[in-house]
């Protein structure tokens, strides 16, 4: 009986062990971290990329409880264009009220309000998302993974943008646009890399 005993208690410690709680707080390291946009023309497109300025994750339980990321709107830089005069005239016109009035508000903020496991490190996040200062909810997924202290976590989120005051060439506000036509929605990739002082393990992927 006694060895049985002293076989629960082990094998109850080795479960204990394995079920380690992911606990902590998760702060961005900016420089292995990216934010990729892209916007849709009747024409073609154009994409680039936009600094993360801050970030963090609330992390308890093996669930991310919350979250905050800043993208700083000075730094949006367009890929598509090699000319140099092209390029900065587009980059301009991104940053003037006709788009994200960057003057006004140089600062667009997600916040994540829950998180979600779905399949294997797939997990769906719901939130809000700051652009010009109005907000807006937000769901997408992601894919997280961990490994000791490092949290990496990649996924797209799909913006309406005229829910954010942006409706330069859009089909909702302007007619016979033909081939001028810009489609209201555009995507933010992101891969983030986020980091903590505590050790840590896997995510819950009951």
């Amino acid at each position: 009986m006694k060895t049985i005993g002293k076989l629960t208690g082990t094998i109850t410690l080795v479960a204990i062990l394995a079920m380690q709680v992911l606990a902590g707080d998760f702060k961005l390291d900016k420089s292995n971290s990216t934010v990729k946009w892209n916007g849709k023309k009747v024409t073609g497109e154009h994409y680039g990329t936009i600094d993360l300025k801050s970030g963090n994750l609330e992390v308890a339980d093996n669930k991310i409880m919350s979250g905050t990321f800043q993208m700083d709107m000075t730094t949006i830089v367009c890929e598509d264009l090699s000319n140099e005069s092209i390029n900065k005239k587009l980059v301009g016109h991104l940053k003037s009220d006709d788009f994200f009035s960057v003057d006004k508000h140089p600062v667009s903020t997600l916040v994540i309000k829950k998180a979600k496991h779905k399949v294997g490190n797939t997990h769906s996040f719901t939130g809000q998302l700051t652009i010009k200062g109005i907000t807006h909810p937000v769901t997408f997924d992601a894919e997280l993974n961990v490994s000791g202290n490092k949290l990496k976590a990649n996924g797209k989120i799909e913006v309406d943008r005229t829910l954010y005051d942006i409706k330069f060439r859009s089909g909702k506000f302007f007619s016979d646009l033909g081939d001028n036509l810009i489609y209201d929605t555009f995507t933010l990739g992101f891969d983030v890399v986020a980091i903590s002082d505590e050790n840590t393990v896997m995510l819950e992927s009951k």
